[in-house]
C-alpha cells in the first residue's frame, strides 16, 4: 500500500525534514536554471564559452541553492535574456530597476616616497 509522502514526512524528525526541504530546494532551483537553458538549446559547453568560464562551473551554477545576482543576471544575459526582478508587497508590486554589475572603485596608486639621504 502506497503512503502520501506529505504523511511520512510529518513522521520524520525535523531535522530530517529540514535536509529533506533543503535538498528540494537545491533541486528545484538547479532544474530550473538548466530548464532556461535548455530551453534556448544551450548546452552547458556552450553557456561555459559565453560567460568565460568552464563546463564545470556552469554545472555548479546550475546546482547552486543560492547565488548572487550578479551571477544570474551573466548567466541570464549569457542565454540571450534580460533580468528583472519584482518585489511582492502586500500592498502591491514593486519593480526593481536597477541589476546593473556593481562598479568598484579605481584603487589609488600608491606612490612610494624617495627617502633622500643629505650627505
Amino acid at each position: 500500500m502506497a503512503h502520501k509522502f506529505e504523511k511520512l514526512f510529518r513522521k520524520m524528525s525535523p531535522e530530517a525534514q529540514k535536509r529533506v526541504q533543503v535538498r528540494a530546494n537545491a533541486e528545484y532551483q538547479a532544474l530550473a536554471l538548466a530548464e532556461l537553458r535548455e530551453a534556448q538549446d544551450l548546452t552547458q559547453v556552450q553557456l561555459a564559452k559565453k560567460l568565460k568560464i568552464d563546463q564545470g562551473a556552469v554545472s555548479k551554477i546550475e546546482r547552486s541553492a543560492d547565488m548572487y545576482l550578479s551571477t544570474l543576471r551573466n548567466v541570464i544575459h549569457a542565454m540571450g535574456g534580460k533580468l528583472e526582478l519584482t518585489a511582492h508587497f502586500p500592498s502591491g508590486k514593486a519593480h526593481v530597476v536597477a541589476l546593473r554589475a556593481a562598479v568598484r572603485p579605481a584603487k589609488k596608486r600608491s606612490r612610494k616616497r624617495r627617502i633622500v639621504s643629505a650627505r
